[in-house]
């Protein structure tokens, strides 16, 4: 089944008119990968573009491949019935990689639609640094070779700190200052990109999930925690790209050492392998008791973060045997005991409908920005 986007993010900054057609042509995609199938005419009523201005786009794409004719749209009128145009969800594919989780490195290849076309992962068996790199691009180059169309782009979701497709720090994979998206583009010979797995994660949830359009936290549960930012209809970078590192904030100062160099980070506990390992020799009850307690870790933590920002919805992202029940209810009734009810009171906290496919799904579109300006 094929995903269709649902939300478009705002710009963060004044488009520029150095490119026009590149940027008339990104007009004319947004709408047909967003809203279906289009006439010319009804393209230049939704971009605002003139008639002979989306005809000359229409044409173009069509050259490329990328665009196909579907045939007459339903008359509604008198006269003849206009052509409509669509995109050809398999003019191209992209390959998607999660490097996040705590076992494995998975990834897939899928068409412009989000349509999951394969799947392959790769153990991660606890590597770190150049190995762990060395496993990200062999996984990729597996998957361009198992897609049968041309590979329009690579999208790499990393944990850590990452700016410009540089991975800053992520202590759990032991990259300082890799440039992946780079590495990873001229290993592979196809643009690469490469972005936090958390901010990714969120850009799944708006394009192909259920997740509200603004006032969005997507916290992101894997080999590390961190969270993706969506306020006023903008993802949230912050300095040097750092926000929503909040698996970094110390809970528990005499606690864990924490791969950053702390001790008792969020991370410490709430981390796949912490949760799994907190649960491993205990009955249902028990179970349910550990993951409740954690849960209220979790709201503790967001609370402050939920008032500050009057978040709309709090989506958990991650492993969902560890996540849904005890440990989602108790980090939502914790968040509503500690802030104003028309703060808490009714902000949900759920488990992701889209299952681990949301930071291969927000990857997808960090392809798609980068080489179609669809967003």
């Amino acid at each position: 089944m094929s995903n269709r986007p649902n939300h478009t993010l705002r710009p963060s900054h004044k488009m520029l008119p150095v490119d026009a057609r590149r940027h008339h042509r990104a007009m004319v995609l947004q709408v047909l990968f967003r809203e279906g199938p289009r006439s010319r005419a009804d393209l230049a009523r939704a971009t605002g573009l003139t008639r002979v201005t989306v005809s000359d786009v229409v044409t173009g794409l069509i050259g490329e491949g990328l665009v196909v004719e579907l045939g007459a749209q339903a008359a509604t009128r008198v006269g003849k019935p206009a052509t409509l145009v669509g995109l050809d969800p398999d003019a191209c594919h992209i390959v998607t990689l999660d490097v996040s989780p705590d076992t494995a490195l998975t990834g897939a290849v899928l068409n412009l639609s989000g349509e999951v076309l394969a799947r392959r992962s790769l153990p991660l068996d606890d590597a770190s640094g150049a190995e762990a790199e060395r496993r990200t691009v062999e996984l990729a180059r597996e998957l361009i070779a198992a897609s049968t169309r041309p590979v329009l782009g690579v999208g790499i979701a990393s944990p850590g700190i990452v700016d410009g497709g540089v991975v800053r720090d992520a202590p759990n994979l032991g990259w300082v200052n890799l440039d992946l998206a780079g590495r990873a583009s001229r290993s592979l010979g196809v643009g690469v990109q490469v972005a936090n797995d958390a901010n990714t994660a969120a850009m799944g949830e708006l394009a192909y999930g259920d997740a509200a359009v603004d006032g969005l936290l997507v916290l992101r549960i894997g080999h590390g925690v961190g969270a993706g930012l969506v306020v006023d209809g903008r993802l949230v970078g912050g300095r040097k790209g750092a926000a929503g590192e909040i698996g970094h904030v110390v809970v528990d100062p005499d606690g864990r050492p924490c791969a950053c160099g702390r001790r008792g980070c969020l991370e410490t506990l709430l981390a796949a392998p912490r949760l799994r390992a907190a649960i491993a020799d205990v009955d249902d009850a028990g179970r349910a008791q550990v993951l409740g307690d954690l849960g209220r870790t979790l709201g503790i933590v967001l609370a402050p973060v939920a008032a500050a920002l009057n978040l709309r919805e709090i989506v958990l992202s991650g492993p969902p045997d560890l996540l849904a029940g005890p440990l989602a209810d108790a980090a939502a009734a914790t968040i509503a005991e500690r802030t104003m009810p028309v703060i808490g009171g009714d902000l949900p906290v759920r488990v992701s409908s889209l299952g681990q496919d949301a930071q291969l799904l927000g990857a997808a579109g960090l392809v798609l920005a980068a080489e179609l300006g669809v967003s």
